[in-house]
């Protein structure tokens, strides 16, 4: 089942005024967006925790009429970083708009929208990320100081029997193996519990696997580390002469969207990815 979320906004409560004005001003011009982030693994899981920013995911062509509309609502926006975020300000609260992840490998596209489910948040009924792009766009999050992989866990604990498995599948794509390594994760964090992983699901990896292992390595030395982490595999991307999987043509970034979204990671210790 789903979990509704709070309802209302609260004259008292900055933060949640903020979030419920910009999502109904967004609703009122009707500007497409899904709800996600704390508010999503909310509905999906009933786990509820506490947060600064909303996070609302839009396709890239609607970021601009997004930032318009919350704009003209009184807020200050910003295109953040070009390839994946802006954001609308109040204060100390945030609302994030998301087009894409901050590696470059979750774009937002009409799949999101044909699969959302309806929810509530402040009592307005909307539509909240699906949970297969939850996990995808979290699986690839394993910062030092951040890795989602508890709200993977979480939401395939509850909600593996309504997951789409081969959407999800599809999802990754030739990022199987990072998919394959959450699942392998689940049993064992909970062995009573890995039936919920459907057998068919892993013996398709596993055959991946295989024949991945038949075959010969690649010549070119790429580094998919950076699709997990912004600063922690730089070491082989600027020592070790290995190649960036982020940029063109491996990745959709260029070396410009790259430098700028390391120097601020560094410049700020700690951005969501």
């Amino acid at each position: 089942m789903a979990f509704a979320s709070a309802s209302g906004p609260d004259a008292l409560d900055p933060k949640r005024t903020f979030y419920y004005r910009t999502i109904k001003a967004l609703q009122d011009v009707h500007v497409p967006f899904l709800v996600g982030g704390a508010y999503a693994l909310r509905h999906y899981t009933g786990i509820t925790r506490e947060t600064k920013d909303l996070d609302l995911f839009v396709r890239p062509q609607d970021l601009e009429y997004a930032l318009d509309t919350i704009s003209a609502a009184g807020y200050r926006t910003e295109v953040t970083f070009t390839h994946w975020i802006g954001k609308a300000l109040c204060g100390e609260y945030v609302v994030d708009l998301i087009f894409n992840s901050g590696n470059g490998v979750s774009e937002v596209d009409d799949s999101w929208f044909d699969h959302a489910p309806q929810g509530e948040v402040f009592g307005l009924t909307v539509l909240m990320s699906p949970a297969e792009e939850m996990i995808w766009s979290k699986a690839f999050i394993m910062e030092r100081e951040r890795f989602d992989g508890a709200d993977i866990m979480h939401l395939l604990l509850i909600y593996s029997d309504r997951l789409d498995w081969r959407r999800l599948l599809v999802r990754f794509g030739p990022h199987w193996r990072v998919l394959m390594a959450h699942l392998i994760l689940f049993g064992f964090i909970y062995p009573s519990e890995r039936d919920r992983i459907p057998r068919s699901v892993i013996q398709e990896l596993q055959n991946y696997l295989q024949q991945e292992m038949a075959s010969e390595p690649p010549t070119d030395r790429i580094c998919r580390g950076t699709l997990l982490s912004h600063l922690q595999y730089l070491v082989d991307i600027q020592d070790w002469n290995y190649k960036d999987a982020r940029l063109l043509p491996h990745g959709s970034m260029t070396e410009q969207e790259i430098a700028l979204w390391t120097a601020a990671f560094e410049k700020n210790g700690r951005k969501k990815g």
